[in-house]
């Protein structure tokens, strides 16, 4: 900590005495944690710190940012800072998410969603969810097993690779609902999702378009 005051000294191009005038701490003291030897106390390290204008964490070198501003601009930073996650081709039934290795690109979500479960995405192909969800958009996904009637959801069906549908939950069963007028409902009973099975790989929670 010592070493943060001499380079504070050295940067202002100030001596201990100038210091020890303006705060009202003896030279001797800052002579002696110049050198390593003593720590002020806590008020005396305050009065130090706010007579250079950095925060006391800083000064007794807890902290990486000088001033507030510092710290809110790293935090401001962060915040920004995206969360990369894969992109994923056809996936497999059966095969778990983070082992598929057919990875087409990457996507940024931001560190809010991303902290709210675990992520893949998708990429469209066919047009069965046309026109809201078209070849070659891009569905960010939260990876989990369960999902709630009229949720957009990655289903695996028998072995077959991974689709995107509407799902709507029924006592006997569930259908599984194009958005394309031209593709009839898939169904299936409560049997028939545990023998073939029916899989939900994950929730769509975003739709991401490129032209």
């Amino acid at each position: 900590m010592y070493d943060i005051f001499d380079q504070l000294l050295k940067e202002r191009g100030l001596s201990a005495y100038k210091v020890a005038k303006a705060t009202g701490i003896t030279t001797a003291t800052l002579s002696s944690w110049k050198k390593g030897v003593y720590q002020p106390k806590p008020d005396k390290l305050q009065k130090l710190a706010d007579y250079f204008g950095v925060r006391l964490e800083y000064l007794m070198g807890n902290s990486p940012y000088r001033t507030v501003t510092d710290m809110e601009n790293a935090v401001s930073r962060e915040h920004k800072k995206g969360v990369k996650i894969p992109v994923l081709g056809e996936v497999a039934a059966g095969i778990p998410i983070e082992m598929v290795e057919n990875i087409v690109d990457w996507e940024e979500i931001t560190p809010e969603l991303a902290r709210t479960g675990e992520f893949f995405g998708v990429r469209v192909k066919g047009n069965s969810m046309s026109p809201r969800i078209a070849e070659g958009d891009t569905l960010i996904v939260r990876k989990q097993d369960t999902a709630e009637t009229n949720d957009i959801v990655i289903v695996a069906v028998n072995g077959d690779s991974a689709t995107c549908k509407r799902l709507i939950k029924r006592e006997s069963g569930i259908s599984l609902i194009s958005f394309n007028p031209m593709y009839a409902p898939i169904e299936f009973t409560n049997e028939e999702i545990v023998n073939k099975p029916v899989t939900i790989l994950g929730k769509v929670v975003e739709n991401r378009q490129k032209y």
